[in-house]
């Protein structure tokens, strides 16, 4: 289903039956409201599994000499303030709890707590903001904070029951939907590959994956074992055609999430010009390999784009198309298209 900027505007901010919160590998996602307890507390993991995307924090807390659950309480015990505030961008949110948690911390601690950031930009954050940013992840996972609506190029952020006027809702069977979703879309794969997908630890992926292992039989994919749902046979063994033969694709769709990254493009040379560390390119695909890559710049004059195209098969008059289209979504004039 593909929405207009003004349907997404609707369907977040109107009547916010979509959400954006971090979620799988700590990163932003939009996902119906309705699934939360899948995208969100199907994440929070039990005893003996680290949190996801809080491995980075280890530098503030040997700094601070502070364990890690000890400041996960602190903020857990200020997060309710969210309740009915909007507050503008990521650095003021991660300054503005750090504040909150500052009476509870050790005294002795307070100067460093307040100090300059050891990471990204001293000059903006604060030791305390830098932890607070970690821990906002465990804080989503536990519905205690979302995005709202953009100010201008500012993101805000509010708690989920300012947002949406309720709770999460609680689901015993959240991780067995999860571990189906993922294998249903990027299957055959293993607990590796869904641990890789979701950012988590082995022993949390593990755990998620057993709740399906009922429901798998397994297949041999580039020469190794693979795992698919029982439900999908049918559709593996006779998979339809296409919908569409050409599609040009965001640089992070989730469709380029696939783990096994022969399967989408089998040059493993090319590997690196998809993804990329940072700022990975959109790609073109034909009939669901990767064909080619695109970049857009907007300009004065416009929308430029700058494609790449690996497959000689591809039509580039049918790939100019689909960037006019593009252009037409993004309510831009298309000023350039050029084929390197």
């Amino acid at each position: 289903m593909t929405l207009t900027l003004e349907q997404m505007e609707i369907f977040l901010c109107r009547e916010r039956t979509l959400l954006q919160a971090w979620s799988f590998r700590g990163a932003p996602y939009v996902f119906p409201t309705s699934e939360s307890s899948l995208f969100l507390s199907s994440l929070i993991p039990e005893e003996g599994e680290p949190w996801i995307y809080t491995r980075g924090i280890t530098l503030a807390l040997d700094y601070l000499q502070i364990k890690f659950q000890e400041l996960l309480s602190l903020l857990l015990h200020v997060m309710p303030a969210l309740d009915g505030q909007t507050i503008v961008s990521k650095n003021t949110l991660d300054e503005t709890l750090a504040r909150w948690m500052l009476p509870y911390i050790p005294s002795e601690k307070q100067k460093l707590w307040q100090g300059s950031s050891m990471y990204g930009s001293p000059d903006k954050q604060t030791v305390g903001g830098a932890v607070v940013s970690f821990l906002l992840r465990p804080c989503a996972f536990l519905g205690l904070v979302v995005f709202g609506e953009r100010k201008g190029t500012s993101p805000t952020f509010t708690s989920f029951r300012t947002w949406t006027g309720d709770e999460v809702k609680t689901d015993p069977d959240a991780s067995k939907r999860l571990a189906r979703k993922y294998l249903h879309c990027y299957g055959p794969s293993t607990s590796d590959g869904l641990a890789a997908w979701l950012g988590c630890s082995g022993k949390q992926a593990r755990r998620i994956w057993n709740t399906v292992k009922n429901e798998i039989e397994p297949a041999t994919v580039l020469g190794k074992q693979a795992f698919f749902l029982s439900a999908d046979r049918e559709q593996i063994l006779s998979p339809p055609a296409p919908e569409r033969s050409l599609i040009l694709l965001g640089g992070h769709d989730p469709y380029l999430d696939q783990r096994d990254r022969l399967i989408l493009q089998p040059d493993k040379a090319l590997h690196r010009h998809i993804w990329k560390t940072v700022g990975n390119p959109g790609a073109v695909l034909c009939r669901g390999e990767i064909a080619g890559i695109w970049n857009s710049k907007k300009t004065k004059k416009g929308l430029e784009l700058t494609l790449r195209i690996w497959n000689e098969a591809v039509d580039v008059k049918a790939v100019s198309g689909l960037a006019e289209s593009y252009a037409a979504f993004r309510q831009e004039n298309l000023a350039r298209v050029e084929f390197l």
